[in-house]
């Protein structure tokens, strides 16, 4: 289930658990988060760009990924944490452990990304021959925090919300995260994990009450154990 952080008048922060998308899609039956926060907060139900999708939803978590989420209760609320987003403002830290171990132990990964013109259920960064539908510049900042024997984990801080784009990012630079599925290579597809190891860990903003809010989720008990 998910955990309610912190609310406020303006907004909700939320502990995403895995396995739950955070709104009705395609083939999508189960109970996702709006569902949650509608059954809570039904004050939500017409906030946002598409409210019969996703009310109150300004930035999204992947179905597999973990951690903190923010949802506005208002339109105002809503409309001034889109330009945060828009405009970079706001800072968030994600936990990945990747295959293998990386020769930088800090690094960049940066450029034009989109839908994949060969699978429309994908995202590709735009290099070499791979060419995209509606590219959009990204950028995500990654550390190494620790090694282990065939695997890595860093701390990953995207700088743009492409779909997908920590997961397109860090296969790029051959290093999928650890029980990816889809952003993956040959070799590591039969590796047995009880997750995809990608956790929104904190985020950090001002709010339209001029305050400065920091909001985390601690790493998961199979972060913790592996």
């Amino acid at each position: 289930m998910p955990k309610i952080i912190f609310q406020n008048k303006d907004f909700i922060v939320v502990d995403k658990p895995v396995g739950m998308a955070v709104h009705a899609g395609v083939g999508t039956s189960e109970k996702t988060l709006v569902d949650f926060l509608l059954e809570k907060f039904p004050e939500i139900k017409s906030i946002g760009d598409d409210p019969e999708v996703r009310p109150g939803i300004v930035h999204r978590l992947d179905k597999e990924t973990s951690g903190v989420i923010v949802v506005a209760r208002n339109q105002k609320t809503f409309e001034f944490l889109k330009d945060l987003f828009k405009n970079r403002n706001i800072e968030k830290k994600y936990l990945a452990v990747v295959h293998g171990k990386l020769k930088e132990k800090t690094g960049r990964v940066e450029g034009e990304m989109g839908r994949s013109k060969k699978d429309f259920r994908r995202q590709s960064l735009v290099r070499g021959k791979i060419t995209v539908r509606k590219e959009r510049y990204s950028l995500t900042d990654f550390e190494v925090k620790k090694e282990f024997e065939n695997s890595s984990l860093l701390e990953v801080f995207p700088k743009t919300g492409r779909m997908h784009q920590i997961r397109v990012h860090l296969h790029s630079i051959g290093h999928p995260i650890l029980g990816d599925k889809k952003y993956t290579f040959k070799q590591y597809k039969n590796i047995d994990a009880p997750r995809m190891f990608l956790h929104a860990a904190s985020i950090r903003f001002i709010g339209p009450d001029n305050k400065k809010y920091f909001f985390e989720s601690p790493p998961p008990e199979e972060f913790e154990n592996i």
